[in-house]
């Protein structure tokens, strides 16, 4: 029932907080020259991040008009794939509780419906785990590409002493870390409901069964073998030496002339 509530909320706002995003950075550059400065340098980007094609133009403070410049990196890869997996995973999920709710009987008919999904959570699960964790990298290529700072070296004006460079604000990546953490929340909900779709497969419970046979032949062995030596016992018990075998004279009445 989690599995059911949960997967699709962390699904949508997994592919949400990632997909969705669309942030940037502000600069200032100061030159000594004061009509080439540019106060409020605006540098945009969003998903899917192909930082490199994100170009921008400075000031050069030399005279020689402006200077184009593009961000550096590429995660891209990384993070389309997260969000592929998030809205795959958001499908199946709905499809799910679709055929749970209204298709109970054909989901456990000839077991089909179990092992089919015994198998895609398993995937899902593998699947979350590595999204998830390159994604996370992808993230972290990301905030070093679009630091103020590091965007400042790329400038030739900000190299000379004179210039004055500084960062007017930085990007906001509180979704972008909020999309990591539901990425990971999705692999340990997936993970966890491994085991709870084993237990509706017949792999489970032949498996019980086979451990319940052996168990139920050495009970009934057991209780033959305590019958036996039992019997055994109390014959072996009513079997001994006679009072004869020891000399003793049977008990029984006298005869008329020793009476006498």
């Amino acid at each position: 029932m989690c599995m059911v509530i949960f997967a699709p909320l962390f699904a949508i706002f997994a592919f949400a907080t990632c997909g969705g995003y669309s942030g940037g950075l502000r600069l200032s550059v100061d030159c000594v020259n004061k009509t080439e400065s540019n106060l409020s340098i605006d540098v945009a980007f969003a998903y899917p991040f192909r930082l490199h094609q994100v170009t921008f133009e400075v000031p050069t403070c030399e005279g020689k008009g402006q200077q184009k410049l593009a961000l550096i990196g590429d995660s891209s890869s990384s993070a389309e794939f997260f969000v592929t997996v998030a809205v795959f995973a958001f499908l199946y999920s709905l499809a799910a509780t679709v055929v749970y709710i209204f298709f109970q009987n054909k989901y456990r008919e000839n077991n089909r419906g179990p092992l089919i999904d015994f198998v895609v959570t398993v995937v899902f699960s593998f699947l979350w785990l590595v999204g998830s964790s390159a994604w996370a990298k992808g993230l972290s290529d990301v905030k070093v590409a679009t630091d103020p700072k590091e965007v400042l070296l790329l400038m030739s004006a900000c190299k000379q002493p004179a210039n004055k460079c500084m960062a007017v604000h930085s990007p906001v990546m509180s979704s972008l870390n909020t999309s990591v953490v539901f990425g990971f929340l999705n692999f340990i909900l997936w993970a966890g409901n491994i085991w709870f779709v084993f237990k509706e497969t017949g792999w489970h419970s032949s498996g019980q069964r086979y451990l319940s046979d052996p168990m139920e032949k050495h009970s009934s062995s057991y209780n033959q073998d305590s019958y036996g030596s039992g019997g055994g016992y109390s014959q072996q018990g009513s079997v001994g030496p006679s009072s004869e075998e020891f000399g003793q004279p049977a008990s029984g009445p006298t005869s008329f002339t020793n009476q006498i």
